[in-house]
């Protein structure tokens, strides 16, 4: 059953549409990821859905609701962790806790979230002189407190260090398994690949795919990533011949490439060819992040307006030639 649906999706600024054309629906349950480039209209697409901005076109629906003509309802359903959030600097942890609280017909007990997000400690603590992973696990909270079905999280990581991201993923992994569908926006790959069902990569304001990590993954063009360093070198025109190859690098020796299955094979057959000894030969899955690469990358290309000749300049003799 899909709890949010976003069906033509459309909001221009200045004449230059942010959202064009989107659509998609998250099914209860599910931690749902927009991914995207910066700039890409995942902000606002989802400012959409919350009900912060209203699209020019298209249509929302959250638990069958319109988020602006039934904003009241819809506020008692939807928590969200908006991408730049700021508290009062002198307001304490639990003063903020118990403002959120007070805007719920039915709130959660917020003591409860404050063990579940390891926040008891700073109770009494104001918010400018909490961390930063702090400051996300009490926003995490916040966008909880009043009990909701859905939850919207926007960059939710960011400028967070390595420990404090992996610890807020098992926050929202504990989120989703207690029945709150998530809807994630990132520019993580690792995140996604961890975290979502499923994932929509959204680039220049339209969704360009749609699927699981694992069927974004096998969608690319370049699903296997194959690394070694060949003694003796070899040719790098021979290398980018091969099939249905990718990308190649060289880098002090170690050659990198992407392709498929059919790129190693005949990489096999030219490495006994040549006789040339593959040496720390590694093959790998490609990752979301190389996959995103590609769509975007096909995005860009189809994007780029065609090069148009330029007409001769007077008095030029070598271009009239």
């Amino acid at each position: 059953m899909a709890i949010i649906e976003a069906k033509d999706l459309r909001k221009v600024y200045g004449g230059k549409p942010a959202v064009d054309g989107v659509s998609f629906e998250v099914e209860e349950g599910e931690i749902f990821g927009v991914l995207g480039p910066n700039g890409a209209g995942k902000t606002t697409t989802v400012e959409c859905i919350e009900g912060l901005r209203t699209p020019d076109a298209g249509e929302v629906r959250v638990s069958g609701l319109d988020p602006v003509t039934d904003r009241d309802e819809v506020m008692q359903l939807l928590g969200a962790q908006l991408q730049e959030s700021q508290l009062q600097q002198k307001l304490t942890v639990r003063e903020a806790l118990e403002l959120y609280t007070a805007f719920y017909r039915a709130p959660a007990d917020w003591r409860a979230l404050v063990e579940r997000l390891d926040l008891a400690e700073q109770l009494d603590t104001r918010f400018a002189k909490l961390s930063g992973g702090q400051k996300q696990r009490l926003f995490i909270a916040l966008a909880l407190v009043g009990n909701p079905s859905v939850v919207v999280l926007d960059e939710l990581t960011t400028g967070l260090d390595p420990r404090g991201r992996r610890d807020t993923w098992s926050l929202i992994e504990s989120v989703r398994d207690s029945g709150v569908t998530v809807l994630l926006v990132t520019h993580f790959m690792e995140e996604a690949q961890r975290l979502c069902d499923r994932v929509a990569v959204i680039d220049s304001g339209r969704v360009v795919a749609l699927d699981t990590p694992d069927g974004l993954v096998r969608q690319s063009a370049s699903s296997t990533v194959v690394s070694f360093t060949p003694s003796p070198a070899l040719d790098d025109l021979e290398l980018r011949a091969l099939p249905e190859v990718g990308a190649v690098t060289e880098r002090r020796g170690r050659v990198t490439l992407t392709g498929s299955d059919e790129t190693v094979n005949a990489l096999v057959r030219l490495l006994a060819a040549r006789e040339v000894s593959a040496e720390r030969l590694r093959i790998e899955d490609a990752t979301l992040d190389d996959a995103f690469l590609d769509l975007t990358a096909a995005e860009e290309d189809a994007a780029e307006p065609a090069a148009q000749p330029t007409a001769p300049r007077s008095g030029d003799a070598q271009a009239v030639r």
